[in-house]
């Protein structure tokens, strides 16, 4: 059974809604954006045409909402299928499956992203603790209301930055359009239906927490990664001590002589434990990786999808 063709621009856009239920919420958002930017453009540059008329006109050449949605669908498989990463295909043995994760891109920027994400953490928590607390202190005076609605319409422009850098460093789909407005109120409305968007006060959320959060992956990609390298070159540093190369010298801190157990033999131990220390740094990173995809697409993304 077809459904009524759409008599507005807001019901055009909710069968299209309907229509992609199911998929991606990050790929139902850029829709909805695309559809509602083309029909507004279309209906203002008709307006001595009635909307049903135009949009009546518009099913038959931008098509109709299950077309669109169809379309979108076909495109994303295709697009992503260009920008993917080469495929990785999990080793089925556990030896396989425990040193494989060195053959997987995904990890190595899982664990470029841990050290980036402290820089980035502190830049949001920054942005977002100065931005209340200046907003709350100017609400006294004319301009406060102003400045708290310019700051959460930045920290929505910020939240898809930060969805780049999710998707391109971790792999999961994130938005590339702002999040569409079916409000037809003029500016008044737009405003209540930001404030009324759970994701305009969880993007102010996933910011306080990028802070801590960053800290973390940054100490844990460099600390894991500079103890196990550490360990791994023991045998190179006690063969150069040995043939006087190096000096080992631990007063004045270039290599502690803890880093040598003493024979050359026993050296080897430390780069047995040093290369299974960073196949779990590789495995932790990649994890983390995943886990940090998740909470962004949550607050980011889902907290206001329907």
């Amino acid at each position: 059974m077809n459904k009524p063709a759409p008599r507005s621009i807001e019901s055009y856009l909710e069968q299209l809604r309907q229509a992609l239920h199911g998929q991606d919420s990050a790929v139902i958002q850029d829709a909805l954006y695309d559809a509602e930017e083309y029909l507004r453009a279309e209906v203002a540059g008709q307006a001595d045409r009635p909307e049903a008329e135009v949009l009546e006109a518009i099913a038959s050449t931008y098509g109709a909402p299950e077309e669109v949605a169809q379309a979108y669908i076909d495109t994303e498989i295709k697009v992503q299928a260009a920008l993917a990463t080469p495929k990785f295909r999990e080793p089925k043995s556990l030896a396989g499956r425990l040193f494989g994760v060195f053959l997987d891109p995904r990890a190595y920027s899982s664990l470029f992203y841990l050290v980036f994400s402290m820089a980035t953490g502190i830049f949001y928590f920054t942005f977002a603790v100065t931005g209340l607390s200046l907003s709350a202190g100017l609400m006294i005076l004319i301009i406060g209301i102003p400045f708290f609605l310019l700051f959460l319409a930045m920290s929505r422009v910020l939240s898809l930055v930060e969805g780049r850098i999710i998707e391109s460093f971790l792999g999961v789909r994130m938005p590339r359009r702002p999040t569409y407005d079916t409000s037809e109120g003029g500016i008044t409305e737009r405003i209540k239906l930001m404030l009324k968007d759970a994701r305009t006060w969880t993007t102010l959320l996933y910011m306080l927490l990028m802070l801590p959060l960053g800290i973390f992956y940054f100490t844990y990609a460099v600390v894991g990664l500079s103890v196990s390298l550490s360990f791994i070159v023991a045998p190179v540093i006690y063969l150069l001590d040995y043939q006087g190369l190096v000096f080992v010298d631990a007063t004045i801190g270039y290599i502690p002589e803890w880093f040598l157990l003493g024979p050359g033999w026993a050296t080897l131990f430390y780069m047995v434990l040093g290369f299974f220390m960073l196949v779990l740094v590789m495995h932790g990173a990649r994890g983390l990786g995943a886990v940090q995809g998740r909470i962004a697409k949550t607050l980011l993304v889902e907290s206001g999808h329907e």
